[in-house]
């Protein structure tokens, strides 16, 4: 149920703007009008080298926009996915770049805004801050479990992803875009995983769509009451 979108996973400018020469007539081709791109790994130390960043960031959008195609950013373990602050940052520096909001992850990604040792961020309130440039929502839900210093994925509205009240504050809002779901719970699905795994990723999809209708449909219910 993910948007048919392109990931760009190039490390160096001229490798990005080459998968973006190769992207963009297949999407055209497709009739796909989003693409998802990422800001780069986040740097061990306090210098981000945000002016390049930037730079490669505005280059790699703007011949996107220039061919009628909208790139989206996701908050993931990237740049713009540290802090909501950093995400608000990207965006001002980046004309034309739009949001795709995933409720997990800041369930489990520290928020660099704050000093050592750094909490891990609110759903809720990188919602609030972005919420005005996102396009697409994208669903998964998950607990921290400091025990195994790892997520723990959950059903939407069983972990701490605030699916319900983004969902909620977002329907409220007219927002009628697309929504995706990644579950994450039998396996992710981007890493290796076992063939005999398949079958169970395939219920496990099923079953959460179908889930996430239900929890939809109720969200839709509760709008315009108390």
């Amino acid at each position: 149920m993910h948007p048919r979108r392109f990931h760009l996973s190039g490390r160096t400018l001229p490798t990005r703007l080459a998968e973006v020469s190769r992207a963009i007539p297949r999407m055209q081709a497709l009739g796909t009008k989003f693409v998802r791109i990422m800001s780069y790994k986040v740097g061990d130390g306090d210098d981000q080298m945000e002016a390049e960043r930037f730079h490669r960031m505005r280059e790699i959008t703007k011949r996107f926009l220039d061919a009628g195609l909208q790139p989206v950013h996701e908050n993931c373990m990237n740049y713009g996915g540290t802090s909501w602050q950093h995400a608000l940052k990207l965006l001002e520096n980046v004309p034309g770049l739009k949001w795709v909001f995933d409720t997990a992850n800041p369930v489990f990604n520290a928020d660099r805004s704050k000093p050592a040792p750094q909490p891990k961020q609110d759903p809720w309130e990188f919602w609030t801050k972005v919420r005005d440039a996102s396009v697409h929502i994208h669903i998964k839900d998950a607990r921290w479990e400091t025990s195994k210093n790892d997520a723990d994925y959950k059903f939407s509205g069983e972990g701490d992803g605030a699916v319900w009240r983004i969902l909620r504050d977002a329907l409220s809002r007219g927002y009628d875009a697309g929504i995706s779901i990644e579950p994450h719970m039998v396996a992710v699905f981007h890493d290796a995983h076992s063939h005999e795994q398949d079958e169970a990723l395939r219920a496990n999809y099923v079953e959460y769509g179908r889930r996430l209708e239900k929890l939809i449909a109720e969200v839709r219910g509760s709008i315009g009451k108390k």
